[in-house]
C-alpha cells in the first residue's frame, strides 16, 4: 500500500453526483449532464466537474433551487406486466413503466432490469445507494425466477448448472435449477441466481436446447411478488429496509418453518411467536448442553409491502372483484318440474297415483277381511 501524501491528504466525502443522486435529484448522468450545462452551483458559483468532492449539500443549487437533504430510502415493490420497458423513455416510443406507475409517487429508479417480455417483481427506490447495494453481485442478493420453456430437459442437466455455465465466452456462476413441472410439451423451472446479467436465464436455457415462453422473477432476496396484482406496487416498511441493509443476503423462511397461522377465538392452544420479536438465548440447564434439545431462533419471514398505490388512472392493471353469482330463486326444483310437465292439464295434478308399469307383475288380491279390526282377546 503507497504512503499517504502529508501535504496531499485524501478528502472525506463523495462525488456530487453521487450525493445529488441520492438526493432524488436525477440519475448520475443527467447530473453530470446538468453540471456541464452548468445548471449546479456552489454558493452561487458554477462547477464545471461531477468529479467535486464535498461532505454535504450544504449551499448546492440546482437551477438556482437549494437542495434538500436526502431522505431515508424508500423501497418500493412493482409487479411489472410482460410488455413493458424499464426505461426513463423510449426513443422508439414504445410504453415503459413510467407511463403507467401512479403520479403521486416520488422519483423511482429501478433496480436491475427486466427484459420487455419478462414479467414479476420489480425493485424501485428513491436510494441510489440502495439500488447499487441490490444489484452488486458481491453483495450475494439472490433473485427467484419461474420460466416456462419448450423442450426436453433432465434434472441432471438442470443441477449440473450449479457450477456454473460458460456460453460464448461469457462465463455464467453458480445457478440453482430445479424441474417443477411438465405441462404437456412445455416444462417449468425454477432457477436460483446471485448475478443477474443480461439476459442470463434465456441464454441459460437456451444453452440446454429450450426455447422460453414465459419467464417471471418472484423473489429478489427477502422481498416476495406474493399477490401482487400486475399493474400494483407498494411499499416496503421502514423498518425492513432497514433490516435489510443490515442483513443484505437474509432469504425469506420456508413454509415449513414459517410460524403457523394465529389462532381463532375459540382456540386456548399457545400463541404463535412472532417472527419480528428478537430471539433471546434460553437460560443454562440440563438441556443446553445437547445442540439437538436447545430452541431455534426463528427463520426471518418474508417481506411484503405496506400499502398499494392503484395505478388504474394511468392505464394499469388493477384487480378486479369476482362477480356474485345470481341467487338461487326461491320456487322449488318439484314446482319447476310441474309447471314445465306435458301431462299438466288446467286444474289438474300431475302427481296423482300412476297406473303399473309396462310389463310389471300385477299386484296381488286383498285377503278376505283385510282392513276390518280384529275382534279383542279376553282370556276366560
Amino acid at each position: 500500500m503507497p504512503p499517504s501524501d502529508p501535504q496531499n491528504p485524501p478528502r472525506e466525502g463523495n462525488r456530487i453526483a453521487k450525493l445529488l443522486a441520492r438526493a432524488g435529484i436525477a440519475s448520475r448522468r443527467e447530473i453530470e449532464r446538468m453540471i456541464t450545462e452548468g445548471r449546479v452551483a456552489i454558493d452561487g458559483k458554477p462547477i464545471d466537474t461531477p468529479a467535486t468532492i464535498l461532505s454535504s449539500l450544504r449551499g448546492v443549487t440546482v437551477d438556482g433551487n437549494p437542495v434538500q437533504a436526502p431522505a431515508p430510502a424508500r423501497l418500493f415493490l412493482y409487479h411489472k406486466p410482460s410488455g413493458l420497458l424499464v426505461t426513463e423513455r423510449d426513443p422508439a416510443g414504445r410504453p415503459t413503466i413510467y407511463d403507467k406507475l401512479p403520479s403521486d409517487l416520488p422519483r423511482l429508479v429501478p433496480v436491475g432490469r427486466l427484459d420487455l417480455n419478462t414479467e414479476g417483481l420489480l425493485l424501485l427506490t428513491t436510494d441510489g445507494e440502495l439500488k447499487r447495494q441490490l444489484e452488486l453481485p458481491s453483495t450475494g442478493v439472490e433473485r427467484a425466477y419461474r420460466a416456462r420453456a419448450y423442450g426436453t430437459v433432465t434434472q441432471a442437466q438442470l443441477e449440473d448448472l450449479i457450477e456454473g455455465v460458460e456460453i460464448e465466452g461469457v462465463r455464467y456462476g453458480s445457478i440453482n435449477a430445479n424441474l417443477e413441472r411438465r405441462t404437456g410439451a412445455n416444462v417449468w423451472i425454477e432457477m436460483i441466481l446471485t448475478e443477474g446479467k443480461n439476459r442470463e436465464v434465456r441464454r441459460v436455457l437456451e444453452y440446454l436446447g429450450l426455447k422460453v415462453s414465459r419467464l417471471i422473477r418472484t423473489r429478489y432476496g427477502p422481498f416476495l411478488l406474493g399477490d401482487l396484482a400486475p399493474g400494483e406496487i407498494g411499499e416496503v416498511r421502514q423498518h425492513d429496509v432497514v433490516a435489510f441493509r443490515r442483513d443484505p443476503t437474509r432469504t425469506p423462511a420456508p413454509d415449513h418453518a414459517k410460524p403457523p397461522a394465529s389462532r381463532s377465538r375459540g382456540d386456548r392452544t399457545a400463541a404463535p411467536a412472532k417472527t419480528d420479536r428478537p430471539y433471546r438465548a434460553p437460560k443454562p440447564g440440563p438441556d443446553a448442553a445437547d445442540p439437538r434439545k436447545a430452541p431455534r431462533a426463528p427463520a426471518p419471514a418474508a417481506i411484503k409491502p405496506k400499502r398499494f398505490y392503484d395505478a388504474k388512472e394511468k392505464g394499469g392493471v388493477t384487480p378486479t372483484k369476482p362477480a356474485r353469482t345470481a341467487a338461487r330463486s326461491d320456487t322449488s326444483a318439484r314446482a319447476r318440474r310441474t309447471a314445465t310437465d306435458p301431462r299438466r292439464k288446467e286444474g289438474e295434478l300431475v302427481d296423482r297415483p300412476r297406473g303399473p308399469a309396462p310389463g310389471a307383475r300385477p299386484a296381488k288380491p286383498a285377503r278376505p277381511g283385510a282392513g276390518k279390526p280384529r275382534p279383542s282377546r279376553t282370556r276366560r
